[in-house]
């Protein structure tokens, strides 16, 4: 097989670490290509060798997310050995995650705005993730009653909701500043809203 072209003089996982970073941090919208060019530090021509349009980049970057970034957040969720155990040790970590000094503060997904910024094809990749969050949860608590851990007929959903929405409040806050020793504050409080 013939190689046309010259050989890519970057890497390109690295490039891409770098994009999901700046989509992270900046927003879609806000991140312009001289953005990406400037920071991924490659040309026009190579970015879209290498990754396609914005759109297709941004998609990509939000699919390394999904694999490297949310199992640190979603893992003890599975590993716990009791819903109520799993709850605390997710909300207690994603105050651990969502203020890492090494990554920008707060969730690239939950702090994502792609969905009212115009872009319906985004929007829609972004909020099947925060539906599958949810999902997750609710199945975890699920499990949870048929273990008789939480009372028969609850609600799991509407719980799986209330507390997929505390740690949003999580992400939203890191991101305005809040340390984790704050954050972890609240992830404490928050259990005392686990039904008896």
């Amino acid at each position: 097989m013939v190689v046309r072209g010259r050989p890519r003089s970057f890497d390109r996982q690295r490039a891409l670490v770098t994009a999901m970073e700046l989509f992270w941090q900046k927003g879609y919208t806000a991140t312009s290509m001289a953005d990406l060019y400037l920071a991924m530090g490659i040309n026009s021509p190579s970015l879209y060798a290498a990754f396609g349009n914005k759109e297709d980049l941004y998609l990509e970057a939000v699919a390394y997310y999904e694999e490297h970034i949310a199992p640190l957040l979603w893992s003890p969720l599975d590993s716990a050995p009791s819903a109520r155990e799993g709850v605390r040790q997710w909300l207690k970590c994603s105050a651990k995650v969502l203020t890492r000094e090494d990554a920008p503060l707060g969730c690239m997904v939950t702090l994502s705005t792609v969905a009212s910024e115009g872009n319906a094809r985004l929007g829609q990749r972004v909020m099947r993730l925060r539906q599958q969050g949810i999902d997750k949860l609710a199945a975890r608590l699920e499990q949870g009653v048929r273990e008789g851990e939480l009372p028969e007929g609850i609600d799991t959903s509407a719980l799986a909701r209330m507390y997929v929405g505390i740690q949003q409040g999580l992400s939203i806050q890191a991101r305005d500043g809040a340390g984790f020793e704050t954050l972890d504050a609240v992830a404490d409080m928050a259990m005392a809203l686990w039904p008896a």
